[in-house]
């Protein structure tokens, strides 16, 4: 109906491809370069705490059934199966997996099967593990005792264990 010389100028760009959902990426997450959806991080069981949030209260635990990345600080236990806080991440708390990553911060203790401090790392906590590797440049303030018996190690996963060991047991949020 109406028309400019905009238009027509315009309409020599080509047109752009429909958007359409994204699908989750295949294969193991270390072989992804590309961004990730919400979706698809669900799909492979990560959990992200994110470096634009912070999770602070009294007697805060977050557990999570598979892999935690926390870019972001939380002030409370964290539980997982496996742990990675990045170079931008903090916990002030102490934190519980199978397998634990530092490339962050961390403050209060660690207790998990293998325990790697990468060179960005700053640990200023005792840490009980099976096997523990401190890369060149990482710095650790704390002891380290390395357990006879890897059933120690295991994290406790499920929630209402976890708050009644705490004595929370009504409050399991």
């Amino acid at each position: 109906m109406f028309s400019s010389d905009t238009d027509k100028a315009q309409s020599n760009f080509p047109k752009p491809p429909p958007i359409t959902a994204r699908s989750a990426p295949q294969g193991n997450a270390s072989d992804r370069s590309e961004g990730f959806t919400v979706d698809s991080l669900a799909a492979t069981g990560v959990s992200v705490i994110g470096n634009d949030l912070t999770i602070l209260g009294e007697k805060i635990t977050i557990v999570s059934q598979n892999k935690l990345h926390v870019e972001g600080h939380v002030i409370g236990d964290v539980h997982g199966k496996q742990v990675v806080i990045g170079k931008g991440g903090s916990v002030t708390g102490n934190v519980y997996a199978e397998k634990v990553d530092v490339s962050g911060d961390v403050r209060g203790a660690i207790r998990a099967l293998a325990v790697a401090l990468h060179g960005s790392a700053n640990v200023d906590g005792d840490i009980m593990s099976q096997t523990l590797s401190i890369s060149q440049g990482a710095a650790f303030d704390g002891r380290s005792l390395r357990t006879k018996n890897p059933s120690e190690l295991i994290p406790i996963l499920d929630v209402e264990a976890i708050a009644s060991q705490s004595g929370n047991a009504g409050n399991t949020t």
